[in-house]
């Protein structure tokens, strides 16, 4: 029992760092055209808006979302008792949720794999697919139609909880897409700290999606998602200080983190149409292939930085 939480909690951390490493960069860069005393602040206290605010409440309002029957206290208690008919209910909501998260993953996974410039680290599969990039709306249209049909078999609202998926993923893109081109125009600009504090809490804040629905793939169980997310976000915190000039050059970390995603997205599916798969396959999953591309990328950084 110890040993499985223990092993979920460090999936969770490891699966937040290296999916954050794209937040860092953008923080980063921000950082290194304020002053002083508005990066000590960004630091310190952006950590518990990070951590406590957005990855604490994140997870609380997913829950309560798809749990309509009950209110916002039952929702905070179950996550730290054992009532029987809280707990049921949000077992009975789970495919709901899961289905929705899921969608979001596969979503995110196939806009990086057809349309995303990348380090090629499985060249002959990622280049055919970078070159059918125009198939990325066709094959997520085509995906969600197919999931939902099957989902409506199981239970309307887990076709609604498909939709729903969909939606937050296009939701978060247009915001993340929209982040380089920002985060361009504050470096070169003369915008106030105090406004390039707020462009990094709300990107943060969307950055975070990504971790919190994909940490239901490991767990359902709040606290635990809280911890790992947490841990995550301070390493997160700790690159954007020291060492993101380093970890920029692991070139293939992203490709880790979006086949992660990838195999997250299809666990979260096949839970939510009844498939057991084993609690340990999703920290398994994310630690083997995080690992093999942290592995590349060190060979490609002994190859080309000699």
């Amino acid at each position: 029992m110890i040993f499985s939480i223990l092993i979920t909690i460090i999936g969770l951390s490891l699966f937040e760092t290296v999916s954050s490493v794209d937040n860092a960069i953008i923080n980063a860069e921000v950082l290194s055209t304020m002053g002083a005393r508005a990066r000590r602040w960004f630091l310190t206290w952006g950590i518990l808006v990070a951590v406590f605010v957005v990855r604490g409440l994140l997870p609380f309002v997913i829950i309560w979302a798809f749990n309509k029957s009950l209110n916002p206290i039952q929702i905070l208690s179950a996550t730290w008792s054992n009532d029987p008919i809280v707990l049921e209910s949000i077992e009975k909501s789970a495919p709901i949720l899961l289905v929705a998260g899921g969608i979001f993953l596969l979503f995110l996974f196939l806009h990086w794999l057809f349309l995303e410039d990348k380090h090629l680290g499985l060249p002959r599969t990622e280049k055919f697919f970078m070159s059918k990039g125009v198939w990325f709306y066709a094959t997520v249209s085509i995906l969600l139609a197919v999931i939902s049909w099957f989902a409506l078999k199981e239970n309307s609202l887990m076709g609604f909880g498909a939709v729903v998926g969909s939606s937050i993923f296009f939701i978060t893109h247009g915001f993340k897409q929209n982040a380089e081109a920002q985060e361009k125009r504050l470096s070169n600009s003369g915008r106030s700290d105090l406004s390039k504090l707020l462009f990094l809490e709300i990107i943060d804040s969307t950055f975070s999606v990504d971790g919190v629905l994909g940490a239901f793939a490991f767990t359902l169980s709040v606290p635990l998602i809280l911890l790992g997310n947490g841990l995550g976000a301070f390493i997160v915190r700790g690159l954007t200080i020291r060492n993101i000039e380093r970890i920029k050059k692991y070139v293939y970390l992203k490709n880790g983190a979006m086949y992660s995603i990838l195999v997250l997205g299809i666990i979260m599916i096949l839970h939510s149409f009844g498939f057991r798969v084993p609690e340990y396959a999703s920290p398994l999953a994310t630690f083997s292939i995080i690992g093999f591309f942290f592995w590349k990328s060190k060979i490609h950084l002994k190859l080309n930085f000699k």
